[in-house]
């Protein structure tokens, strides 16, 4: 008797390109995510971080990771002094601060 393995080799590998797909899918969702949070941002640092020319608001895109977590923290404590970001910087959890630091710091400057 001859057996036909066929089937199971082709549900194996859609299963195996269909993974794939929804990894990479979860993994664009995830950036669509955070350039949403951080769109948040735009009104004072800027389309992706980036402020004008001579701006008094400091740009934000390509600031590294741990010093932007490090500052965003320090607002939300009290110990870096600010005109509203002591405010905003409280409103945010620390795992949306990690997404806006993951974003900026993946953005050229």
């Amino acid at each position: 008797m001859r057996r036909n393995f066929s089937v199971p080799k082709t549900l194996f590998l859609t299963l195996f390109l269909t993974a794939g797909v929804v990894q990479a899918n979860a993994q664009e969702s995830e950036k669509l995510h955070q350039r949403a949070n951080a769109a948040m941002c735009a009104n004072c640092h800027g389309s992706e971080g980036r402020t004008v020319e001579k701006s008094a608001v400091p740009p934000l895109a390509g600031l590294p990771r741990e010093y932007f977590i490090q500052q965003m923290q320090a607002y939300k404590d009290g110990s870096r002094k600010a005109t509203v970001m002591h405010q905003i910087s409280k409103g945010f959890s620390d795992a949306q601060i990690a997404s806006f630091a993951d974003y900026f710091s993946a953005q050229p400057r």
